[in-house]
């Protein structure tokens, strides 16, 4: 067991309360409503590569097909959106709400031999899957063996 001599005037403890009171200070700026606030909605994605196609997975609960947008720009796939605040008037019970709420936006570079004219995307249960086809000339295996004459 390592002992130490107790020093009152330890500058790290200084510095430590100075963050802690810093954090306090910013926590309490933080307390406005969230229809004042727009937090930044990040949804989670996961992204996966089949035999014949790219498939991109967006969680997007609670958002209407209305509030996504998805395009190709320069070889990259983007797919923004809005989740908007829910309108709930509580009177007598106190609530707090932990959902994130905003725009969000995520791109992706598509590779050379994706389709981009035969994009399509499906929203089932909350969850957007984006699939890009691979163009024929990928399909092809890109192993070739030469026989020996």
């Amino acid at each position: 067991m390592l002992v130490t001599r107790y020093n009152q005037n330890n500058p790290i403890k200084d510095l430590r309360r100075s963050f802690d009171l810093f954090n306090s200070m910013l926590n309490e700026f933080n307390t406005a409503s969230p229809e004042t606030v727009n937090h930044d909605f990040v949804p989670a994605i996961n992204t996966r590569e089949g035999e014949y196609a790219y498939h991109v997975e967006v969680d997007l609960p609670g958002i209407s097909k209305e509030d996504i947008e998805i395009k190709v720009e320069d070889n990259t796939l983007v797919i923004s959106g809005e989740r908007k605040v829910k309108e709930e008037i509580k009177e007598e019970n106190y609530y707090k709400v932990e959902s994130r709420f905003g725009t969000f936006s995520r791109s992706f570079s598509l590779p050379e031999e994706a389709d981009i004219e035969n994009i399509h995307a499906e929203s089932t249960d909350g969850v957007l899957e984006v699939v890009v086809p691979k163009l024929e000339s990928a399909k092809i295996d890109k192993v070739k063996k030469v026989a020996i004459s």
